[in-house]
């Protein structure tokens, strides 16, 4: 255990440091001291389009990543920059006269396009949410209560969640969030991340009807989106949840395993799985889930795009590899006999080190690799889901695991 006890610290210090001397300078300077916010492109070739539009869902994750690493770093220039997101955000994406948040705005902050989606609106509860932890802003608070009131009135009916919506909440077609081919009503991706907004919003605010609400979103996740049989949550899906393509997308079954972990702390505080049935089979669910993934996907230094029809998509990216180094350091800590996950988590790293993380001056992470670990033509370094939340908040998370390394 000592051995593994140093693994851990020494997996610890090196993303710390990936952090404060690569992660944060990167994102730092993309600042706009002109119009606000942050720059939203950053092109294969680290040029920096400033005229490129802005994603509400960039910000909200950049709000979310520069407050919370103050929380931990505590430096006021990073508190200055979540500042700098937060107001863009109000200025910029809400929608004084509908209620919700713009999907994107131009450069210099006008409404661009109005879309209000079911996940964007869970971004910004997510940030809003860090953002209150750090500053105790009350308006903060308010405005991630309203967006939480506003999904549950308008964005979902009585089997859950749902997606996209114009302007007014006129249901709108979802091309947003469907991939591989389908149209689809509800996704596994929108659920997920409604459940990590509500879960931080619970830790601030302390409102019992979010605790509720995410009891309610573990059991849609536990009887409706994840795959008993397979061990594996299904991605698309229509009105009734039928999966709509045979898919596995491994990196968000292991982000999942960790993600649902750490809501079911919150939505059942104090509570013995032992005598709740609920929180029992949640938490059989996310072992099923990171063992899955590891006889599955898992090659022994990195983790592949996904499998769609039987055929394994062999990229590695980025943020697969993120959320797996801390899937794994979290499946390791609930069971320290499995010692195969903190291995898999340090050798991930170690892949990551080697192929994504960009030796450049001025770079980040590569958005993706192939399989001999070249990056991929074409891809941006950051643009409107490529962002600092992912790497960044692996680097995160393991410092604050300092306890168990010491």
């Amino acid at each position: 255990m000592e051995e593994k006890k140093d693994l851990l610290k020494k997996l610890r210090l090196e993303t710390t440091e990936e952090l404060k001397n690569h992660i944060i300078p990167f994102w730092k300077k993309l600042r706009d001291p002109e119009f606000g916010g942050f720059y939203g492109y950053v092109d294969e070739d680290l040029y920096t389009d400033q005229s490129y539009e802005k994603g509400c869902i960039l910000n909200s994750r950049i709000l979310w990543f520069f407050s919370e690493a103050y929380l931990e770093l505590q430096d006021k220039e990073l508190l200055d920059c979540a500042r700098a997101a937060w107001e863009f955000l109000q200025k910029a994406f809400l929608d004084e006269e509908e209620g919700g948040l713009y999907w994107s705005v131009t450069f210099d902050g006008k409404p661009l396009d109005m879309t209000k989606h079911t996940y964007n609106q869970a971004f910004a509860i997510y940030g809003i949410s860090s953002y209150y932890k750090v500053t105790k802003d009350e308006t903060a608070l308010e405005l991630a209560m309203s967006l939480y009131r506003l999904i549950e009135e308008k964005m979902r009916d009585t089997e859950g969640y749902l997606e996209a919506f114009g302007r007014d909440f006129t249901p709108v077609s979802n091309e947003k969030l469907s991939e591989n081919g389908v149209s689809a009503t509800r996704t596994m991706n929108t659920i997920l991340h409604v459940m990590e907004a509500y879960t931080s919003l619970a830790e601030v605010s302390g409102d019992e009807s979010v605790r509720e609400r995410l009891r309610e979103i573990l059991g849609i996740i536990t009887h409706r989106i994840y795959n008993q049989k397979l061990h594996r949550q299904e991605v698309f899906f229509d009105g009734d949840y039928h999966s709509l393509i045979d898919l596995s997308s491994f990196g968000h079954d292991i982000e999942a395993a960790w993600l649902i972990d750490a809501a079911a702390k919150e939505a059942y505080p104090e509570a013995d799985p032992s005598k709740e049935p609920e929180l029992s089979a949640v938490c059989e669910m996310t072992r099923q889930l990171e063992e899955a993934v590891y006889l599955r996907a898992y090659d022994g230094h990195s983790i592949p795009n996904e499998q769609e029809k039987g055929v394994v998509k062999e990229n590695r990216v980025w943020w697969i590899q993120a959320e797996a180094i801390n899937g794994y350091v979290n499946a390791w800590e609930k069971q320290p006999s499995e010692e195969k996950y903190l291995e898999a988590a340090w050798n991930i790293w170690n892949y990551t080190k080697e192929y994504l993380i960009d030796k450049r001056s001025n770079g980040e992470w590569f958005w993706e690799v192939d399989r001999e670990g070249n990056p991929i033509p074409g891809r941006a370094v950051a643009e409107p889901w490529k962002c600092p939340y992912h790497n960044g908040r692996m680097c995160l998370l393991l410092m604050r695991r300092k306890e168990n390394a010491s």
